[in-house]
């Protein structure tokens, strides 16, 4: 019995002698770098909002310059759609996407700075928004949502006072300058009735519960 005690005590010695050569001998898994490449000549513009997002006044942009930390910041899009950046002064950001702003700015650094690397990311989007008036809790200001429908906006602001007028709600809309009035009965839509006035929103929108 002491033979076989002896035997198992030596093998484990052995086993446990054997792993720290082991766990010295196993390759070590390396982190892969970063990529910064991109078609505009920097990182890429990994957006929120998605690549398709067109930038608008009031948004707020994250401009990334790759090793250049004066020129990196996050700014505000000024009413008129520019943006203002150390060297290149102002920019035209409204109007573009995030990676097409990021090729103008690469491309107008380059006379200051060698190969140039931008990213720009949307950070804020404060130009998506609509307006609830009237006979709701919450009326005011409210961030539109993708999709977002006249129903859903209402749900958004509360739903309704007890003053609220539900058959004679209308969504204001601005149309080629001219402002158009989108009727909407919510007493006949949540019963399924006339369900194409639960039109989707777009920026801008004012809807107004009497």
């Amino acid at each position: 019995m002491s033979n076989r005690i002896g035997l198992v005590e030596t093998l484990l010695l052995l086993v446990a002698l054997a792993i720290p050569a082991w766990a010295k001998d196993k390759p070590k898994q390396k982190n892969p770098a970063p990529s910064r490449a991109d078609p505009a000549g920097g990182a890429p513009s990994v957006n929120p909002v998605g690549a398709s997002y067109i930038i608008a006044p009031d948004d707020v942009l994250s401009i990334d310059v790759w090793k250049e930390t004066e020129i990196t910041r996050t700014v505000p899009v000024r009413p008129d759609g520019k943006i203002s950046l150390p060297l290149l002064n102002d920019v035209q950001a409204a109007g573009l996407t995030a990676m097409d702003l990021a090729s103008v700015i690469a491309e107008r650094l380059k006379k200051f700075i060698a190969n140039p690397q931008v990213t720009v990311i949307v950070t804020t989007v404060n130009s998506q928004k609509i307006f609830i008036l009237g006979e709701v809790p919450r009326p005011g200001v409210t961030p539109l949502l993708p999709n977002m429908t006249v129903l859903q906006a209402v749900s958004s602001a509360g739903g309704f006072t007890q003053y609220a007028n539900q058959k004679g709600i209308y969504v204001l809309r601005t149309e080629n300058g001219q402002q158009v009035k989108y009727p909407f009965n919510y007493r006949e839509v949540v019963k399924g009735v006339n369900i194409q006035q639960n039109i989707m929103l777009k920026p801008g929108d004012t809807i107004v519960v009497p």
